[in-house]
């Protein structure tokens, strides 16, 4: 039978849409009008959230002691402590070491150092005394710092005692100030070099992709756009208490955005390519494009929200923050790539492809073919590309491909039990050169190691003298004092081998508030350190034999604290995430079996990435562990970002499956997504690898971790395990709906 020959009534079946009938004026007008009003509410939006950038680091806070909820112990401590002073002050410790010993003029110098400090006003009350170190080579001096510009403060701190220094002589400004210094300094590189290096590292490889110099400057001012928007709000949310944001969940905002609505916009940008083959009006194409993506973009964006907010059940504030913080940033990205992006790729048509137009083609032939040759013959797969060689290489062998790469990623998954993630020490948390790290190993080396850090205990009036007993019968505490509002150091030393105050001091009385002191124990180890959370575990065993009133709070008990609940966030959030997007994905894909296999599929893949991370971490990197919140942050990212690619590809296959049966559906979905999904899960590893230029550990390993992780999923897992494995399965994929699919 031959094909009729196209007449002006009758279009040829292989030519594109057909001309629509013609618009009245005011359809004309409101399509046109319509996009404007996008493009410049969008830019309205980014004039008043871009001021943001730099105004969202004055709502955030790096106090650990904040993001933990009200019923801890150290919490209430943190709480009670205020009845006991008059400020905020967080104490610097000032170390002067001279190894062989110090001399009389190390001596001298450091007395009128210390007394320049107090008369300089940079000091938030009294300093202490100097302490000498029983060695004799060392000299101690704890400086209360406003609890405001630590940075600042630290640093002019540290300058007056390297201006006219005794040749010889060592100082050091460590102790809670100063690590504090560390990790906010840490940060101060989110608000420019992060999202920066971002957008550069995204910028080319955009260019690289799309070979064109207009595309890459709209999909990234999408991405901008989105990330003003999402700033507004956030900031706005912090600075009413409705969130509690820090230094790690800001930078994680950046980069989620600008990867999250860069690859939502890949997605978008394809399917507009495609339609500006078929479609010869960019209206038409608009609405193909719009009608053919918006499903998959929005199940994405829900999917990552839906995941997100599974935070919401964590006992952290930190982790709580991140979930609706995040889920702002994701819905932006999905409006800017849904709203703002049509519109200016609407206005700019073809242009925006320069100099790779697509050309309109009317002859309607389709980028690839299936060919089937009955049953146990493979198919052919007819088209040209890299892609359309993976899907032949799917179809020609699926289930050695699915069967041989789990075996891969099952024995890489193995080394997920070396990960460790009990914690760190917070001296440890900021990379490369510290003064602050260097102060605290050579405090430990003349003094205890807890110095300038101690447990805060809170004890009933009446039980003091039980509370100094429990205190001294604890192997790993150094001594033990009260806290004394007249007393020149503020404090009264107790225990057995403590001596009497005397002189004008000798009446000094412990201060109370209501009804409890406030005791201080200075442990022999590094407060951050495991020793020194072995010791107050038993501590407060001891105390609580002693008087269940009594409250252990302070550095190390907040560290102690942290990762507890961390653990426990950990525990309960990683499987109600599962089930949340497993739900998901059955509403999107009309099936029970197919999410279930690509749940999974994700889970290997994440375990596969968290292998790989702690060869790297222990064996390249060197790096002393990881906090209990690093595994929980990688499995939200790459499980929920992970899934995305697994719906961009598997809605597309349910959509060829419909009409050409579900085998034949896999390889063209395969070959018809398989380079913007590359493209995205290259520019999402990269925009999560920038994580790594600010040097905290937590966001390091984060880095790698999801860096790591999206690739793998995106070049891996996507492109050869689901396809083969669905493949293999066939029509049954689908089930309970799979007899609705063409075999």
């Amino acid at each position: 039978m031959t094909t009729p020959a196209p007449t002006a009534s009758r279009p040829a079946p292989w030519a594109g849409t057909p001309e629509p009938p013609q618009r009245s004026r005011w359809a004309t007008l409101l399509r046109i009008l319509l996009p404007a009003l996008l493009v410049v509410g969008w830019l309205t939006v980014a004039g008043v959230g871009g001021p943001y950038f730099g105004k969202i680091a004055e709502v955030s806070t790096n106090d650990q002691s904040s993001f933990l909820p009200e019923s801890t112990e150290s919490t209430q401590v943190t709480r009670l402590q205020g009845e006991f002073r008059d400020s905020e002050a967080i104490p610097a410790v000032v170390l002067f070491v001279r190894e062989g010993g110090l001399s009389a003029a190390d001596r001298a110098w450091a007395e009128e150092a210390a007394t320049a400090v107090q008369e300089s006003g940079l000091a938030e009350g009294q300093a202490s005394p100097l302490i000498p170190s029983e060695d004799g080579e060392a000299l101690q001096l704890v400086v209360p710092l406003p609890d405001g510009e630590v940075v600042d403060d630290v640093e002019a701190l540290a300058n007056r005692f390297e201006a006219d220094r005794p040749e010889g002589l060592q100082s050091y400004v460590t102790g809670p100030a100063g690590l504090t210094a560390d990790l906010v300094a840490g940060f101060e590189g989110i608000d420019g070099l992060l999202l920066g290096v971002a957008l550069a590292v995204v910028f080319v490889i955009l260019l690289v992709v799309y070979r064109s110099p207009v595309l890459p400057v709209l999909v990234l001012l999408t991405s901008v756009l989105a990330l003003s928007a999402a700033i507004l709000v956030v900031y706005w949310l912090a600075a009413n208490e409705l969130v509690t944001i820090s230094g790690q969940v800001q930078g994680i905002l950046f980069i989620l955005v600008v990867g999250a609505a860069t690859d939502y916009s890949l997605l978008y940008t394809a399917r507009y390519r495609d339609a500006l083959l078929h479609h010869r009006r960019r209206a038409d194409a608009t609405r193909a494009t719009l009608k053919g993506s918006a499903e998959p973009i929005v199940a994405s964006g829900a999917t990552v929200i839906a995941g997100l907010l599974c935070l919401l059940l964590s006992d952290l504030a930190s982790n709580q923050a991140l979930g609706p913080v995040a889920s702002v940033g994701i819905v932006m990205s999905v409006l800017a790539a849904l709203t703002f992006l049509p519109a200016v790729l609407f206005a700019t048509g073809r242009g925006a492809f320069w100099p790779f137009r697509p050309r309109y083609d009317a002859s309607g032939a389709e980028r690839v073919r299936v060919v089937e040759h009955g049953a146990g013959a493979r198919p052919t797969v007819e088209g040209r590309g890299t892609w359309a060689s993976v899907a032949r290489f799917v179809a020609r062998a699926p289930r050695a491909i699915w069967v041989v790469t789990t075996v891969v990623l099952l024995a890489l998954a193995g080394f997920s039990t070396q990960f460790q993630a009990s914690g760190v020490q917070q001296s440890e948390l900021v990379l490369g050169e510290s003064q602050a790290r260097d102060g605290q190993e050579a405090l430990a080396q003349h003094f205890p190691g807890g110095s300038g850090s101690p447990v805060v205990l809170l004890v009933p009036t009446g039980s003091l003298d039980a509370a100094v007993e429990a205190v001294e019968a604890t192997a790993g505490v150094a001594d033990v004092a009260v806290v004394a509002a007249d007393s020149p150091s503020g404090t009264l030393p107790l225990g057995e081998d403590a001596a009497p105050p005397a002189g004008p001091f000798a009446g000094a009385e412990p201060t109370e508030a209501q009804g409890l002191y406030q005791l201080r124990a200075t442990l022999s180890d590094a407060a951050d350190s495991p020793e020194a959370e072995r010791t107050v575990r038993e501590l407060r065993g001891n105390l609580r034999a002693a008087d269940a009133e009594i409250l252990v709070g302070g550095t190390t008990a907040t560290n102690i604290d942290t990762n507890e609940t961390s653990i426990a966030d950990r525990t309960l959030i990683i499987p109600v995430i599962l089930v949340v997007i497993t739900l998901i994905l059955m509403l999107l894909l009309r099936s029970l079996l197919a999410p279930v296999l690509l749940v999974l599929t994700t889970v290997v893949s994440f375990f596969t990435a968290l292998g790989v991370s702690a060869l790297v971490f222990n064996n390249v990197l060197d790096l002393p562990g990881a906090d209990p919140s690093v595994p929980l942050f990688g499995f939200v990212f790459l499980v929920a970002l992970g899934i995305d690619y697994n719906i961009f590809l598997m809605s597309r296959v349910r959509e060829e499956s419909l009409v050409h049966g579900t085998r034949a559906g896999i390889l063209r979905g395969l070959t018809l997504t398989g380079g913007v999904i590359t493209s995205a899960g290259i520019v999402l590893a990269a925009t999560f690898a920038a994580l790594a230029v600010i040097p905290i550990m937590f966001l390091v390993q984060l880095a790698f971790i999801v860096a790591f992780g999206v690739l793998l999923d995106a070049l891996i897992v996507r492109s050869l395990l689901v396809p083969a494995l669905t493949y293999d399965i066939g029509r049954t994929i689908w089930w309970p709906a799979h007899r609705r699919i063409e075999p």
